[in-house]
């Protein structure tokens, strides 16, 4: 299991759950095509998180990228950072600045294989 973590990005968890629903279940290879065309702003800080995740792969475990897809991606609530806004009458408004932290797991397509045999022998 590979894994990569990234912490306390400056986008709100709602906003990164849409670009990590895109790649959830996809291969390393598919992901980053996804990625590259996405319109969204959380595109960015997932792309180098997916890129740690496969040098991870290659370096610790001596895994090939193109064996690897996500096989979870998880964005939590971060730290939220609370302002004010003045308004009229000396009185202010609340503003919560959130921050998301995204955990990735890869797995090789292989190892998949292997276990949906030995789940199927056993029934």
């Amino acid at each position: 299991m590979i894994t990569a973590s990234l912490k306390n990005i400056r986008i709100s968890p709602r906003k990164v759950r849409l670009v990590a629903d895109m790649i959830r279940g996809k291969k390393v290879s598919v992901a980053k095509t996804i990625l590259l065309t996405a319109a969204k702003k959380a595109k960015h800080p997932i792309m180098g998180l997916l890129d740690s995740a496969v040098a991870n792969a290659s370096h610790n475990h001596k895994i090939d990228a193109e064996t690897l897809f996500v096989k979870e991606i998880r964005v939590d609530q971060g730290l939220v950072m609370k302002r004010s806004m003045p308004v009229s009458r000396g009185s202010a408004h609340p503003i919560k600045k959130k921050t998301s932290h995204v955990f990735v797991v890869l797995e090789p397509r292989a190892v998949v294989a292997k276990t949906a045999a030995k789940t199927s022998k056993k029934k």
